[in-house]
C-alpha cells in the first residue's frame, strides 16, 4: 500500500481555504466562530460548509480547530458547535480539552490531538490513541529521528508534523506567560506574543549579561529540504503554520511545498502518493524567501543547532538582496544580482542592532530612490526585501488552476446515447442518424470543453464503428449534465474516514508536575482525569499559583550564547540563577534542566 502524503495548509477564512486547495493543499485547517487557538481567525459554519464542498471535489479534507480549553459555562455552546460541524461534514476536529474529545466522539466526529496537548513522546501518543484520537499533531521541537522512533512504537497512529511558519518558543499548551503578564490565555487563543518582546538577561547579582534583545524570539521554521526524511520517518501530514496569514502567503507557501511533495512522489511512485486528487498549474514561481519570514531554521529536525533564534528583531526580514554600496543624498546603489520594483519594502539591521525598514519610490537599475532616506543606512550593510511588489502583484490575481483528469466515454444505447464521466452517466433519447463524415473531432472538442470546472480531459472513448451525428447543442447539454452530477456527487459524498488508530493497550497517562499543566478548565475534563486516577489542579487560567512554571522550552539561552559545557561551550562567567527582565522591570527566573536538555521559565519569586 502506498503511503499518502498530505499537505495541510492554514485558512484564515474561506478565501484562504479555497486558495490553499487551488494551490495544491491536500487538506486545510480552519477555525470556527469560537474555541479555536487563534481567537482572531474565526469563521461562520456556513463558510465552513462551503469550504468542505469545494475541498471534497478534489478529495481534500477540512479540519476545524476546536482546540482551546473550555470553561463550564461554555460546554453547552461547544456541544452545539460540534453538532453543526458534524452536519457540515468536516473531516475531523483538532482538540485539546478532553471534555471536547468526549462530545466530539458522541456526535461522530473524527478527532485529532492538537499540538496543544503536548505530544513529544511515544507514551503520550499511545495514550491519546487509546482515547480515540486517530491522529496526533507532534510537538514542533522533535527531531526527524524522534518522529521515526514514535512511529516505530505506535505505527497505527497518523502523525502530523509542522514543516513551515512561526515557532512558539514554549512547548505548545504549556505556555502561560501571556496569561500571567496580560490576562490573555494562549490556551484560549489569545496569545499576546510574550516571546516576541525585548528582555534584559540578568545574572544572580543583577549584572546585565545581554541588554534589550529579543532573547525568546525564534526564526521561522522551514523543513522544505527535510520533507522526504519526515515521510520516511512515518509522518502522514505536513502542516504549514499561519492561520493569521493573508492569502498571498497561503498561495506561495502552499505551492512551494506542494511542488516538493510532487517531486518526492515522482521519485518514489511505488512508495508514496498525494492524499488528494488533481494537478495544479501556476502562473508564478513559488519562492519561500519572498514571503513573510523572520529568517529560516530547521529548528531541531537535525538535532540541536545554533542560530535558531533572531535576537535582533521579531519582525520579517525576507530575502537577502545584496549589500549597500554607495550613498548619495537621496539614493543609493546595491551590490548584487537582485532586480527591484517600485514599491518594494526593504530593511536592514542598523548599528543599534534594530531592524530599520523603508519603501522604494523609484528604481534605476541597481540604484534605488527611497521615499525617505533611512537614517541608519551605511555602505556595507546587508539589505533584505520583506515585501516583493512583483510577487504581490502576481498573487493578487488568480494564480493557479487545479484540475482532475476524468475519463469520458460515449456510446449508443437502444433509444439514444450515453455519456459516462468516470462513474457518473447521463443519457439522451435521440434518433440514431448515421453521419456522412466522421464526427469524432467535433465530439471530442465539444465534450472536452471543461473550462470553469474542476475537471479536464483530452479525449473521448468511442467504439471503432461509432459513426453517428449528434448536434453540438446535444453534446454540450450532455457534458453540462455530466459535470453537474459529478459536482453533486463530490458535494454530497463524505470522504472515507482516515484509518482509525490501531488498537493499543491503554498506557498510563504521563503525569505532569505541577498538575495545572493538564489544563483542566471544566468539570467534565476534571472527571475524565479522575477516572484515569489523576487528581488535577485547576487550569492556570482559573487559579494562578504564587510562583509558577510558565514556559518549557527546548530553546536554551546557555546554548545559544555559547555557554553550554555539555555541548562543547565555554564555562559560564555569571552566577546563576539567571533572569529575564521586561522593560517594565518584571523578572522571570530561568532554570536549566540539563537532564532533559530544556530551559524552564518561572514567574519571579
Amino acid at each position: 500500500m502506498k503511503h499518502p502524503l498530505e499537505l495541510l495548509a492554514p485558512a484564515k477564512n474561506l478565501e484562504c481555504g479555497m486558495a490553499a486547495i487551488d494551490h495544491g493543499a491536500d487538506a486545510v485547517y480552519i477555525g470556527a466562530q469560537r474555541f479555536g487557538a487563534r481567537a482572531a481567525a474565526g469563521n461562520s459554519v456556513a463558510d465552513i460548509v462551503q469550504l468542505c464542498g469545494y475541498a471534497h471535489r478534489y478529495g481534500a479534507r477540512v479540519y476545524v480547530t476546536v482546540n482551546t480549553i473550555v470553561y463550564d459555562e461554555e460546554l453547552a455552546d461547544t456541544r452545539s458547535l460540534l453538532l453543526q460541524l458534524a452536519e457540515a461534514k468536516v473531516d475531523a476536529i483538532l482538540v485539546q480539552d478532553m471534555a471536547v474529545r468526549a462530545m466530539a466522539a458522541d456526535v461522530g466526529l473524527a478527532i485529532h490531538a492538537s499540538t496543544q496537548t503536548d505530544n513529544r513522546t511515544a507514551q503520550k501518543v499511545a495514550w491519546l490513541a487509546s482515547q480515540g484520537f486517530s491522529r496526533v499533531v507532534l510537538a514542533r521541537e522533535l527531531s526527524v529521528e524522534e518522529v521515526a522512533a514514535i512511529h516505530r512504537e505506535v505505527p497505527g497512529v497518523e502523525l502530523e508534523v509542522f514543516v513551515h511558519g512561526a515557532l512558539c518558543v514554549s512547548y505548545s499548551g504549556l505556555c502561560y506567560a501571556s496569561q500571567h503578564c496580560f490576562g490573555r490565555s494562549a490556551n484560549r487563543g489569545e496569545c499576546a506574543q510574550f516571546c516576541r518582546m525585548k528582555f534584559n538577561l540578568l545574572d544572580a547579582d543583577g549584572r546585565v549579561v545581554e541588554r534589550q534583545r529579543y532573547l525568546l524570539s525564534l526564526k521561522d521554521m522551514n523543513q522544505l529540504d527535510n520533507l522526504e526524511r519526515l515521510a520516511q520517518a512515518g509522518a502522514t501530514s505536513f502542516k504549514i503554520e499561519g492561520r493569521l496569514k493573508d492569502v498571498g502567503y497561503v498561495k506561495n507557501v502552499t505551492a512551494a511545498y506542494s511542488e516538493r511533495l510532487n517531486q518526492i512522489v515522482r521519485r518514489h511512485p511505488d512508495l508514496y502518493e498525494r492524499a488528494s486528487r488533481g494537478t495544479v498549474t501556476y502562473s508564478f514561481r513559488p519562492d519561500l524567501n519572498k514571503t513573510f519570514n523572520r529568517g529560516y531554521t530547521t529548528y531541531f529536525a537535525n538535532g540541536r543547532q545554533q542560530a535558531i533564534a533572531s535576537f535582533d528583531t521579531p519582525k520579517a526580514m525576507g530575502e537577502f538582496v545584496g549589500t549597500v554600496k554607495e550613498l548619495r543624498a537621496m539614493s543609493f546603489n546595491v551590490s548584487g544580482t537582485a532586480s527591484f520594483a517600485n514599491g518594494d519594502g526593504l530593511c536592514f539591521i542598523n548599528d543599534r542592532k534594530e531592524l530599520e525598514g523603508f519603501r522604494v519610490n523609484r528604481v534605476e537599475g541597481n540604484r534605488l530612490f527611497p521615499q525617505r532616506m533611512p537614517s541608519g543606512l551605511r555602505p556595507g550593510l546587508r539589505l533584505y526585501r520583506n515585501n516583493d511588489q512583483e510577487l504581490e502583484r502576481l498573487l493578487s490575481k488568480p494564480s493557479a488552476e487545479r484540475h482532475i483528469k476524468v475519463h469520458l466515454s460515449l456510446k449508443a444505447t437502444a433509444d439514444g446515447f450515453a455519456l459516462r464521466m468516470d462513474d457518473v452517466e447521463v443519457t439522451v433519447a435521440l434518433e440514431h442518424q448515421t453521419a456522412q463524415k466522421s464526427q469524432r473531432d467535433n465530439i471530442v472538442r465539444q465534450l472536452t470543453k471543461l473550462g470553469g470546472t474542476p475537471y479536464e480531459s483530452d479525449d473521448v472513448e468511442m467504439a471503432p464503428d461509432f459513426n453517428y451525428f449528434l448536434p453540438s447543442s446535444v453534446l454540450a447539454d450532455m457534458r453540462r449534465r455530466a459535470v453537474s452530477l459529478k459536482m453533486q456527487q463530490s458535494d454530497t459524498l463524505r470522504l472515507p474516514a482516515p484509518p482509525s488508530a490501531a488498537s493499543v493497550a491503554e498506557p498510563a497517562l504521563p503525569l505532569y508536575t505541577p498538575s495545572y499543566l493538564h489544563n483542566v478548565a471544566n468539570s467534565e475534563a476534571r472527571d475524565f482525569y479522575r477516572r484515569q486516577g489523576i487528581d488535577t489542579a485547576p487550569a492556570f487560567e482559573l487559579a494562578e499559583p504564587a510562583e509558577a512554571l510558565i514556559m518549557q522550552c527546548r530553546h536554551c539561552l546557555r546554548y545559544a550564547l555559547g555557554f553550554c559545557v555539555k555541548h562543547g561551550g565555554r564555562r559560564p562567567t555569571w552566577r546563576e540563577p539567571l533572569s529575564l527582565e521586561l522593560g517594565d522591570g518584571r523578572r522571570f527566573r530561568l532554570e536549566f534542566d540539563c537532564s532533559h536538555c530544556q530551559m524552564n521559565i518561572y514567574t519571579h519569586a
